[in-house]
């Protein structure tokens, strides 16, 4: 067997072939991702030819008549052509110093870097959920204020989608089934669409009871939606789909123009194929520069080119939606097809909007269409550098590696329509050539310094030195320490998905001593009535106790529903600190340390910031598991070298049930 490569895409990736032969079985096509394009150009007349046969064919034996997409309210799906898929809490959308919303500061530097989101995806759960017995419902549930924020977003003029994880089944079962319980939260939060995790499409029963509670609602499937589902889901998500080197189409939105989709490669750091698949086909971006805490910013050029595209498609959708399309328009000169350059041509109306990219690596500057009617007004709508016809065409440059928009108004065109072309004919969007990843690497905060007198109870001590340190972790998608765990890969696969990654550390220990124990309830009481604490956000703050003080029986247990800055408030107040995550771990290797009943992660002081997510690292392991998915987060009891990254969350979401803490001191 020949070894998985995970910088090639797999064969179910790669594009669908069309056979150009008479007698050909179209149903193949049903199943593609991207329909490939011929190499050679003489059969493109023919693979046009036959694309428009299989759509005929398809929509007959489907039975396909379109009205999911004439519902009321849901017209906005035709035109989303950007889409941010945000974690709830990434510091552009929360400050957690003040522990409020930002929404104006996300959608503020979405438009400054990509051309504006038209929607965000308020991802939640994963990869915190399983921490607890809390469901994915309880994670939007227990948010303060998140319907004041699907509300602000709506006014930006931003729809919002919720997310929904098929595979949450072993937490905390709500008294309904899930398909009512997500339709509730819906309901009651305003949300626009479902973006459905690891599913290609909803089940009739899911899609049902959400369309009961909003009869617009919307769906977008991750990666292929089935043929079939494409008259009841208005969008897809275009993960991994690989194109010929002259560019194929979407199969869903060559079946239906007015079907939405949203290419991503959410671990490359170059994006230019998928936006140039995009471009030539009408159709949109998601945008995700933080997966589940992992940096894969865009570069500058990439960013250049969705700003450029954006602006363009809002402006001419009706041409790009209901115009006649051409995909590897005919009128792109052999010269410039040679060099690299392809386009699709969209006309409605006496408009022609033609779309074209560039795969070489050099820009293209040169004659690039050459076009029968070259009466009308001529507007370069990607950079704003006007344009004039002549007898043999249109010259223009293609950006290396990018795109560029070309529109045609002619005599019979309407005034508001040329009136839009010459705004966007005369307003600079310069492509960026940059293509260098932009890196934010996570940097660890430093424990503060502490005076070396403590109440802290017994100790254990740890000598200053110099280390290594073998630290094993379950790699997910978070990776550990800030570093993206797959890198340019396609889609990563069991066993490396999860696979179980021991790494070395050298690590540099000033003298410092670890508390024995863990903090129990008494001495977070007497804490809180000392010190009369009071946190900045009290949700969920010490959630277990009865009447402001812990339950008959739970007094000398560890202390558990506080967060990061309740512990360590309580370890300022002791005179201490808590102890980082090497300082722990070397502490745990000594016979005093001690593991109270019920078995908890601890807190430690090693959190990190990339400057759009923050981390902290739990030791020790916990008595609880969730059962029934890989994607839960790790629990039972776990050996000092296992350490697991905690995404932080905030308004008091970090406050679990199986989160407690121990303190430390550094030595006089």
């Amino acid at each position: 067997m020949t070894p998985f490569d995970p910088l090639v895409p797999r064969p179910i990736d790669q594009p669908t072939v069309v056979d150009l032969g008479d007698n050909a079985d179209l149903s193949r096509l049903d199943e593609g991702k991207i329909l490939a394009a011929p190499e050679d150009p003489a059969d493109w007349a023919r693979w046009r030819a036959r694309l428009a046969a299989w759509c005929d064919d398809a929509r007959i034996r489907t039975a396909y008549d379109g009205s999911h997409y004439d519902v009321p309210g849901r017209e906005w799906t035709r035109t989303c052509y950007s889409v941010g898929l945000v974690w709830l809490w990434d510091n552009l959308l929360y400050n957690a110093k003040t522990g409020r919303f930002t929404p104006a500061r996300l959608i503020e530097r979405g438009v400054e870097d990509f051309g504006g989101y038209d929607a965000v995806v308020l991802w939640h759960a994963y990869p915190v959920i399983g921490i607890d017995d809390r469901n994915q419902f309880d994670f939007y549930r227990d948010v303060p204020g998140l319907d004041a924020l699907v509300a602000s977003l709506h006014k930006l003029g931003v729809k919002v989608f919720l997310d929904y994880n098929p595979w949450d089944i072993g937490t905390r079962r709500a008294e309904r089934p899930d398909a009512d319980e997500f339709a509730a939260l819906v309901g009651d939060l305003g949300a626009d669409g479902v973006f459905l995790d690891t599913l290609k499409e909803g089940s009739p029963t899911f899609t049902r009871a959400l369309e009961k509670a909003n009869p617009a609602i919307v769906f977008e499937g991750e990666s292929r939606l089935p043929l079939a589902r494409i008259g009841d889901h208005a969008l897809s998500w275009a993960q991994w789909f690989a194109d010929s080197r002259a560019p194929g189409v979407l199969r869903a939105h060559v079946f239906e123009r007015r079907h939405m989709m949203h290419h991503t490669r959410r671990w490359n750091r170059d994006h230019s194929d998928e936006l140039q698949s995009a471009w030539v086909n009408g159709c949109g971006i998601l945008v995700w520069e933080s997966v589940f805490s992992s940096w894969v910013g865009w570069n500058a050029r990439d960013r250049s080119t969705l700003r450029r595209m954006t602006a363009a498609q809002r402006a001419f959708s009706p041409v790009l939606i209901g115009g006649e399309w051409t995909p590897l328009t005919p009128e792109v000169p052999d010269e410039a097809r040679v060099h690299g350059v392809f386009g699709s041509r969209f006309e409605l109306a006496d408009v022609t909007f033609w779309t074209l990219i560039n795969r070489s690596e050099q820009d293209f500057d040169g004659l690039a269409l050459r076009s029968e009617d070259l009466v009308g007004d001529w507007y370069d709508v990607t950079t704003g550098v006007p344009l004039t016809a002549d007898s043999d065409g249109v010259r223009v440059l293609v950006p290396a590696r990018g795109v560029t928009g070309i529109v045609r108004v002619g005599a019979t065109a309407g005034s508001s329509c040329r009136a839009t072309a010459r705004e966007l004919g005369s307003l600079p969007r310069a492509h960026v050539s940059d293509a260098s990843f932009p890196a934010a690497p996570a940097v660890r905060r430093e424990p503060p310094i502490t005076g070396g007198e403590a109440d802290l109870g017994p100790l254990i001590a740890v000598p200053a030195q110099e280390l290594t340190l073998p630290v094993r972790f379950r790699r997910r998608e978070t990776g550990l320490y800030g570093e993206a765990p797959y890198v340019e890969e396609w889609k990563p696969l069991p066993p490396r998905l999860h696979d179980i990654v021991t790494i070395e550390r050298a690590v540099s220990l000033r003298s410092v001593s670890v508390a024995t124990s863990e903090v129990t309830n008494a001495q977070f009481a007497e804490f809180v009535a000392e010190a009369n604490y009071q946190p900045l956000i009290a949700n969920r703050f010490l959630a277990h106790w009865q009447g402001g003080s812990p339950s008959p029986g739970t007094e000398n247990q560890p202390v558990t529903y506080v967060d990061l800055d309740d512990a360590r408030a309580y370890a300022a107040w002791r005179g201490g600190r808590l102890p980082t995550e090497d300082e722990w771990q070397v502490a745990a290797g000594d016979e005093a340390f001690g593991r109270a009943a019920p078995m908890v992660w601890n807190w430690t002081e090693s959190e990190h910031d990339d400057g759009r997510s923050r981390f902290v690292i739990l030791k020790g392991g916990s008595d609880y598991v969730a059962e029934g998915s890989d994607w839960y987060a790790d629990g039972g009891p776990q050996d000092p070298e296992v350490s697991f990254k905690l995404v932080l969350t905030g308004a008091g979401l970090d406050r679990s049930a199986w989160i407690g803490f121990r303190c430390a001191v550094d030595a006089a």
